[in-house]
């Protein structure tokens, strides 16, 4: 099936449910959570992505450049921003 197609029939199926309230509520709550879902997964990283980081990282280190974190939680949330 063609994207093209797809888009046609998830039209189609909303016209058919648009009058009914409580169908559209499920119908909303769900796409949104798709859509949420696919704002999660562009932000994941493939694995050379995630490498690639620590190994420049690991080349500040060799420099003499580093990190320090007063807490587990502060280098939680740094490697969370990354």
């Amino acid at each position: 099936m063609t994207t093209i197609q797809m888009n046609a029939d998830v039209y189609r199926s909303l016209s058919i449910i648009a009058e009914d309230s409580d169908l559209m509520k499920k119908a909303m709550v769900y796409l949104r959570k798709l859509a949420r879902q696919k704002q999660e997964d562009d932000a994941l990283m493939t694995k050379d992505e995630f490498f690639s980081m620590i190994d420049r990282r690991m080349e500040d280190y060799e420099k003499g450049e580093y990190l320090s974190f007063s807490s587990p939680e502060e280098m939680h949330r740094y490697l969370e921003a990354l």
